[in-house]
């Protein structure tokens, strides 16, 4: 019986610590895609370098998805399947949909600017990119002190 116990905290173990993989490869995205809209709105009348940043924020806002995908089923599977819960937890996925608002935002700019709209200025898109670190700092906070 003691073996069944080890495996299911080594699987928790596991399953714990690919969703702080994916969640760390989803944040670099969140991190990363505003730094690419403030070059696309910096670098505007040079095509080539406007097209090579349009590229690679498509590329990164799909894996930016994939990574968010895993984290989530990852997670699910730590809350419905080991019942992690808790106020802390609640409150840790408020701000994880507030990043996610804030990704899929990013995302629909980097689209629009593909189609020729305007971006906000640099300036704005370098406070945008500040947002998600606050998100970041209280979400790790909640995980590990695990206030209510």
């Amino acid at each position: 019986m003691e073996s069944a116990s080890v495996d299911q905290a080594s699987l928790y173990l596991w399953v714990k610590t690919f969703h702080l993989v994916f969640v760390i490869a989803w944040m670099a995205t969140v991190f990363y895609l505003p730094r690419i809209l403030v070059n696309l709105a910096e670098t505007s009348g040079q095509a080539d370098v406007q097209a090579r940043l349009q590229l690679m924020g498509r590329r990164l806002y799909g894996f930016g998805h994939s990574m968010f995908g895993i984290a989530m089923i990852l997670g699910l599977l730590l809350w419905f399947y080991f019942g992690i819960s808790g106020g802390w937890l609640h409150a840790k996925l408020t701000l994880v949909a507030l990043m996610l608002v804030h990704f899929i935002v990013t995302g629909r700019w980097l689209k629009g600017a593909a189609k020729g709209k305007s971006l906000p200025s640099p300036t704005a898109l370098r406070w945008f990119n500040e947002l998600p670190l606050f998100g970041l700092i209280v979400v790790v906070w909640l995980v590990l002190a695990k206030p209510f």
